[in-house]
C-alpha cells in the first residue's frame, strides 16, 4: 500500500534518554507552518516533563489537547494497551490533525511499533511517514552510544567487530537500522575531528544508505524530517535488528522512580549535588521541576550523566500544586534511599 491523502502521515522520533528529541520536536512545533499538528510522548517514569516541555510552546498548530502522554511502559511493549487508543483519539479531534508525531522513550525499540502500523485498524488511517533516530553527537565522540550510558566508556577505534552482550548498544544499533534519518546533535560542541568520530559510529551501524544531518540546539528545519512521504510500515520487515525472533523484549536494566523534594534555595546548589549523586550511583538521567523558595517561576531540571541544566521556563499557575518532583532513572539495582538523602540534603 502506498501513501495516500486518505491517511494521515506520522513521524516516529526515536533515540537515547538526552539525546535532543524533546528539543527537536519543540523547535518542530514552533516553526512548522499550515499543519495541524498531534503529538504522542513516550516518557520512561511516571512525571511527563517531556510532554510539559511541548505543551510550554503554546502554538497554535498544536494546542495543549493535542499532546497526549503514554507513561505506562515503553510503548514499543505496549502498542495495544496505549498506541491505538492515542490514535484513535488523535484521529477523532476536530479540527482534522494532518501529522503526528511520535517521541519514544529512550529505550523504545522502532520495529514494534512501526510494525503496529500494519494492523488493519491503523493501516488504513495512518502512515508512517519516516522513522528519524536522534544520536548524541558529543557522546559519541566520546566513546559512548549515549552521554547518560557511563559503562559503555571505551568506543571502538579500529576493531570492526562489535560487542553485542550489552542491551543498550543492541538498542542503539536497532534504532539505527529502523533509521530513514539520522540527526546528529550537538554538533556545536565538536571539534571537526570530533565530528568525523561522532559521523564515522553512526556510518559503521547503518546497514543501509542513510542520510545523516548536523543539529545544533535543536535548530534544524523541520521540511529535513517531516514530509518524508516513505510508508515505512511496507519495508519494515526488510530492516534486521538484534530483536527480530523476539516476540518481547524487556527493559530490566533500568530502573526508575519519582522523588518529591521540598522548595531549594539554590538552584547551583541542588545542581552540584546531582552531578554528584550521578558520579556516585548508576544513575543515567534525571529530570524534573523544582520550587525555588521565593520565585514565581518554576525551575526546569535536566541531568545527562554529570552535565545538568536548569533554567525558569513559566511561572507558576495559580491553580498549580507547587512542589519540586524529579523523575530518576538509573541502571538496575541503583540505591534508592541514598539517591534520595543525597539530593535532599
Amino acid at each position: 500500500m502506498t501513501p495516500s491523502l486518505s491517511r494521515v502521515p506520522c513521524t516516529v522520533v526515536t533515540g537515547f534518554l538526552g539525546a535532543g528529541k524533546t528539543t527537536l520536536l519543540r523547535h518542530a512545533l514552533e516553526t512548522i507552518k499550515g499543519k495541524r499538528l498531534a503529538v504522542i510522548v513516550n516518557e520512561f517514569g511516571d512525571v511527563g516533563i517531556d510532554g510539559e516541555i511541548l505543551k510550554s510552546c503554546g502554538v497554535e498548530n498544536c494546542p495543549e489537547d493535542n499532546i497526549i502522554e503514554l507513561a505506562n511502559g515503553c510503548i514499543c511493549c505496549t502498542v495495544a494497551d496505549d498506541f491505538v487508543p492515542a490514535i484513535d483519539k488523535i484521529l477523532a479531534m476536530e479540527p482534522k490533525v494532518d501529522h503526528i508525531l511520535i517521541e519514544t522513550s529512550g529505550l523504545a525499540l522502532p520495529k514494534p511499533l512501526v510494525q503496529a502500523f500494519q494492523w488493519p485498524s491503523v493501516r488504513s488511517r495512518v502512515t508512517v511517514d519516516g522513522v528519524v533516530a536522534v544520536v548524541d553527537g558529543l557522546a559519541l565522540a566520546e566513546g559512548r552510544v549515549a552521554d547518560d550510558l557511563e559503562a559503555l566508556a571505551a568506543q571502538r577505534a579500529e576493531d570492526q567487530s562489535l560487542d553485542h552482550d550489552d542491551p543498550v548498544e543492541e538498542v542503539f544499533e536497532d534504532q539505527i537500522a529502523c533509521a530513514d534519518l539520522v540527526i546528529l546533535t550537538k554538533t556545536d560542541l565538536l571539534q571537526a575531528a570530533d565530528l568525523e568520530k561522532a559521523r564515522a559510529h553512526v556510518e559503521d551501524h547503518l546497514p543501509r544508505a542513510v542520510r545523516i544531518v548536523h543539529s545544533e540546539n535543536g535548530q534544524i528545519d523541520p521540511a529535513i524530517f517531516i514530509g518524508l512521504g516513505l510508508a515505512v510500515e511496507d519495508d519494515i520487515e526488510n530492516r534486521k535488528t538484534h530483536h527480530d525472533d523476539e516476540l518481547d523484549h524487556e527493559h530490566d536494566d533500568f530502573d526508575s522512580f519519582v522523588l518529591d523534594l521540598p522548595a531549594i534555595a539554590s538552584p547551583e546548589a541542588l545542581s552540584q549535588r546531582i552531578a554528584a549523586v550521578t558520579e556516585a550511583e548508576k544513575v543515567l538521567r534525571i529530570k524534573g521541576y523544582v520550587e525555588v523558595a521565593g520565585k514565581p517561576m518554576r525551575l526546569l531540571v535536566q541531568a545527562v550523566g554529570p552535565r545538568v541544566n536548569h533554567y525558569f521556563d513559566r511561572p507558576w499557575t495559580a491553580t498549580e500544586d507547587r512542589r519540586s518532583r524529579l523523575v530518576v532513572i538509573g541502571e538496575k539495582g541503583i540505591d534508592v534511599d541514598r539517591i534520595g538523602k543525597m539530593l535532599a540534603a
